[in-house]
C-alpha cells in the first residue's frame, strides 16, 4: 500500500498533506491516530499537523486538521494557505475558492508573483469572550492568570493573548501550559505572547493546542493579537505581525482578512 503526501509549510509552520479529493485515503476513524504517528519528527515525517484536503458540498474545497495530539482542530490560518496553495498547483481551484471548515466558510484569494505564493485569508469574525461569558462593559474579556493579564479573542479557534514588554524574555514552555489549561478556557486555547514594535506592527511568539509547544508561526494566533491590540484602539486597520517564522498582514478595513505566504517543501509516498 501506498499513500502519497505533500510536505509544504507557511512561515515554518509545517504540514503534511494528505490529497482526498477524489477518495478517502485514510479512513475517518484513523485520521487522528495517522496525524500523532506522522507528525513525529523522528518516528515520522514531522509537522504541526496533518491537512486532509477533500471536496465540499457547500464550498468549493474542505479541510480537515488533526494535530499531533490526535485533536482536530476548527480552523488553522497558515493551514488554510497551504491547502490553497496545493490545490490551485493541481488544478483543483482557481485564483479564488472558498474553503469549507468546522469553524465555517473562509473565502480565499491567490497570488502568484515571481512563483512565489501568498493567500489572503478572510478569517472568521474575532469573538472576545470566554467560555460563554459576555464581553466586559469596554468590549474586551480579559483576567489575570499567574502573572499575566490575559484577553480572550476566538478566531476561529480559541487564543488567549498575552501583552507583554518583549517576547524575547518569555519562558514560554514554562508559562503558557499554566493559561492554555486555564478553566476560563473551556476547550483549552492557544496562548500568544505579543509586543508592540512600532506604530503598526507586532511580534507574537504562540504556544498552540494541539501541537503542545511554540510553533513557528500561527495565523489565527496573529489575527487573535492583532485583533485584541486594534480592538483596544492600540492601531488602526492594518496591522504588520512578525512570527518566528516570517511576516503576516492583518487588515480589518474589510471584515478580517490575514495575508501571508506558503511554500511546498517536497512530496513523497509512505509505502507499507
Amino acid at each position: 500500500m501506498e499513500i502519497p503526501f505533500t510536505k509544504l509549510h507557511g512561515n515554518g509552520n509545517d504540514f503534511v498533506l494528505i490529497d482526498e479529493y477524489e477518495k478517502t485515503v485514510i479512513p475517518d476513524d484513523m485520521k487522528a491516530q495517522f496525524a500523532a504517528l506522522y507528525c513525529d519528527r523522528r518516528f515520522g515525517i514531522g509537522a504541526d499537523g496533518i491537512l486532509y484536503l477533500s471536496k465540499s458540498k457547500t464550498c468549493t474545497i474542505r479541510m480537515r486538521i488533526f494535530q499531533p495530539d490526535e485533536s482536530e482542530a476548527e480552523m488553522c490560518g497558515n493551514g488554510i494557505r497551504c491547502l490553497a496553495k496545493y490545490a490551485f498547483d493541481a488544478g483543483y481551484i482557481g485564483e479564488t475558492c472558498t474553503v469549507e471548515t468546522p469553524a465555517g466558510e473562509i473565502g480565499v484569494a491567490l497570488l502568484y508573483t515571481n512563483e512565489e505564493f501568498t493567500a489572503t485569508i478572510r478569517m472568521p469574525t474575532p469573538k472576545f469572550e470566554c467560555r460563554d461569558i459576555p464581553a466586559t462593559g469596554d468590549g474586551e474579556y480579559h483576567e489575570r492568570i499567574g502573572e499575566f493579564d490575559v484577553y480572550a479573542a476566538n478566531t476561529g479557534v480559541p487564543h488567549a493573548v498575552v501583552l507583554v514588554d518583549s517576547v524575547d524574555g518569555i519562558d514560554i514552555s514554562a508559562v503558557a501550559p499554566q493559561i492554555r489549561h486555564h478553566a476560563s478556557f473551556l476547550n483549552g486555547a492557544n496562548v500568544n505572547f505579543v509586543q508592540k514594535t512600532g506604530d503598526d506592527s507586532l511580534r507574537v511568539r504562540t504556544f498552540e493546542r494541539g501541537v503542545e509547544e511554540e510553533t513557528l508561526s500561527c495565523g489565527t494566533g496573529a489575527t487573535a493579537s492583532a485583533a485584541v491590540v486594534h480592538h483596544l484602539g492600540y492601531m488602526g486597520d492594518t496591522i504588520h505581525v512578525e512570527t518566528q517564522g516570517g511576516p503576516l498582514t492583518i487588515h480589518f478595513n474589510d471584515g478580517v482578512k490575514m495575508e501571508g505566504p506558503a511554500v511546498t517543501v517536497f512530496s513523497g509516498v509512505i509505502s507499507f
